[in-house]
């Protein structure tokens, strides 16, 4: 299969009512609860696929395969297409960027962490490279050879 990149619809300017919004992010958030469900959009990045292409990755049924598909059907995360008894099944990337985009609103909480993190190893580097450079000094005066010399 030729790898297809994942639909993007973006929403206009006539913006739903914030409770649809938030239904939409707990579908959302609810179909990602599951790591079936997670595997199965690892899968769709990038390729269509058939159903039964999906489920033979798993240790489940088909039905319980078309099951979770269903799910990522209603929570708008996958698209599928129907052709007789053939279904083919894509990505579709619109509900998992509004998700990232309210995510995101709470990035301050752990990017505070991240900076305090980046603080301290920059500390321990800083002790680690001074303590090398006093034991060269310390070995120098003492006449015996460095590791670099």
């Amino acid at each position: 299969m030729v790898a297809k990149p994942a639909h993007l619809h973006l929403v206009g300017d006539a913006a739903p009512a914030a409770h649809n919004g938030e239904d939409a992010l707990d579908q959302v958030f609810a179909a990602l609860a599951d790591p079936v469900r997670r595997s199965i959009l690892s899968r769709l990045d990038g390729q269509e696929l058939l159903v039964s292409q999906i489920a033979q990755h798993f240790d489940i049924s088909l039905q319980a395969v078309s099951k979770h598909i269903q799910v990522l059907v209603r929570a708008g995360l996958v698209a599928q297409e129907r052709t007789g008894r053939i279904s083919r099944c894509s990505l579709t990337a619109g509900p998992i960027f509004d998700a990232a985009v309210w995510l995101n609103r709470y990035s301050k909480y752990w990017q505070a962490q991240f900076d305090l993190l980046a603080i301290t190893i920059g500390d321990i580097d800083r002790r680690g490279r001074t303590k090398a450079r006093s034991k060269r000094t310390t070995s120098r005066r003492k006449g015996r050879p460095t590791s670099g010399a």
